[in-house]
């Protein structure tokens, strides 16, 4: 029988994923995780295989996350309107951070940074941003079709077309905060999409 591993993993993936999100895939070198996790190499490799194996490992996991942020808080919201408004108000990026740790507010979306980087040569990375995207779209598109019933947006609404629509905002948003686009502009940008897409109704008198 093999030892019993003494280490956390969840919290090794973590620190994996910091350094391939701070560095990219192709710069992050052995040393880099092996310093990163506290691990060997012979720990590493003995429980995730090797870099790309350990790489997609970490990139499911961060998928994952992702995915059941967005569709736990549509969830969770009392009134879809509202739920659907605090993606972009004040802004996505305090969502990703909540989820993913202070890591996230300056390096945009590690998901779509991968994917930048690899999907071109890779298609299992191509095939969980394709399936993470899709859920996070889902979420949107039903959130947007409760908001709709509840009265809160227009009954010509297509879900489908604005979920689509809000999905690529917030991902373009994300993008951005590798820029270091300052917070205000963040705001505007989040308060102009809450305003044309996402409006209250108004109060009726």
């Amino acid at each position: 029988m093999g030892r019993p591993r003494k280490f956390d993993e969840q919290q090794v993936l973590r620190a994996a994923r910091d350094e391939f999100w701070r560095k990219g895939y192709a710069a992050t070198s052995l040393d880099d995780l092996m310093n990163a996790t506290g691990l060997g190499k012979g720990s590493l490799y003995g429980a995730f295989g090797d870099k790309h194996q350990l790489f997609l490992k970490v990139l499911s996991s961060y998928a994952n996350e992702t995915a059941e942020g967005v569709c736990g808080a549509v969830a969770r919201g009392d009134r879809a309107i509202e739920v659907l408004r605090s993606f972009f108000v004040p802004g996505p990026q305090d969502a990703v951070a909540e989820h993913h740790g202070p890591v996230a507010a300056s390096r945009g979306c590690f998901l779509a940074n991968s994917s930048t980087e690899l999907a071109a040569r890779d298609p299992e990375v191509t095939g969980h941003a394709r399936a993470t995207y899709q859920a996070v779209e889902d979420c949107f598109t039903h959130a947007v079709a409760q908001a709709v019933a509840d009265g809160d947006l227009p009954e010509d609404t297509n879900p489908r077309e604005l979920g689509r629509l809000l999905l690529t905002i917030q991902q373009g948003l994300q993008f951005l905060t590798k820029t270091e686009m300052t917070a205000e502009a963040m705001r505007e940008i989040g308060r102009a999409t809450v305003d044309r897409l996402l409006p209250l109704p108004a109060p009726v008198s």
